[in-house]
């Protein structure tokens, strides 16, 4: 059983605060779906919680199984168990997706005899294409299948809580449904969190959330289940910028 606790987190970027004292907590199994306007501060969130340059935690802590996030370098957070989906995946030129995920997995001091194997059933699971695994990291790929090989990572590396900034961006029907699926197969076949920063309630068609939290301008503003979701599709988030004040 592995847990995800944010507290009172405080993050500036460039001088400026954009969370203003996030407090969730994530549980093995869990999907915690967060949800706001442009500018609200999710992919803020997701980025303090790797450790990317730039933003600075002025407040607050971030704890996995009680170690503390904030402590450790990027790399060593991923180790620790926790995963990046990116919105905009990085093009890795000259590296094979079976080199990234080898090392990534001696990191961990983990190993899989048939990585190869494995990195092909996940692919075929996910309806993407195996001639694109063999070649350079995202280099050409489309929108969805960049976000189809963030997904395959996360099921060959299996991590303990996994953060999802806008998997839904840039997919079509065919790969939202087949990225969210595997997503929410993970949640009960490993126990792995997930942390799902969206805009949009259609991710949650295969994705179920357990809880659904509104962002507006850094705090969280209103946290229910998946009813909020629906809610938020129908009356949109004007309400809550307004509570945000």
């Amino acid at each position: 059983m592995s847990k995800l606790e944010i507290r009172d987190l405080q993050v500036t970027v460039g001088g400026t605060q954009i969370l203003n004292g996030i407090t969730l907590t994530i549980n093995s199994g869990e999907v915690h779906a967060v949800m706001g306007p442009n500018g609200a501060g999710k992919s803020t969130l997701s980025a303090a919680i790797m450790g990317k340059p730039g933003y600075e935690v002025v407040g607050g802590s971030v704890k996995l199984d009680g170690q503390d996030v904030l402590a450790m370098p990027t790399w060593q957070r991923a180790v620790a168990g926790l995963h990046l989906v990116m919105q905009y995946p990085t093009e890795v030129p000259g590296v094979k997706l079976s080199e990234v995920l080898s090392e990534a997995l001696v990191a961990r001091h983990a190993t899989l005899p048939n990585l190869n194997k494995t990195i092909n059933e996940e692919a075929a699971r996910i309806s993407f294409d195996s001639e694109l695994v063999n070649r350079a990291v995202n280099v050409d790929f489309s929108g969805g299948e960049k976000k189809r090989n963030e997904t395959l990572q996360l099921a060959v590396l299996k991590p303990k809580i996994a953060i999802l900034d806008e998997l839904d961006s840039g997919l079509d029907i065919d790969a939202l449904r087949d990225c969210a699926k595997r997503v929410e197969d993970a949640t009960n076949e490993t126990g792995m969190g997930a942390l799902v920063i969206t805009h949009y309630s259609r991710l949650f068609e295969e994705l179920k959330p357990d809880f659904v939290h509104i962002l507006a301008k850094g705090r969280i503003v209103k946290s229910g289940g998946p009813e909020l979701a629906d809610e938020l599709e129908r009356d949109g988030y004007a309400a809550y910028a307004v509570t945000a004040e």
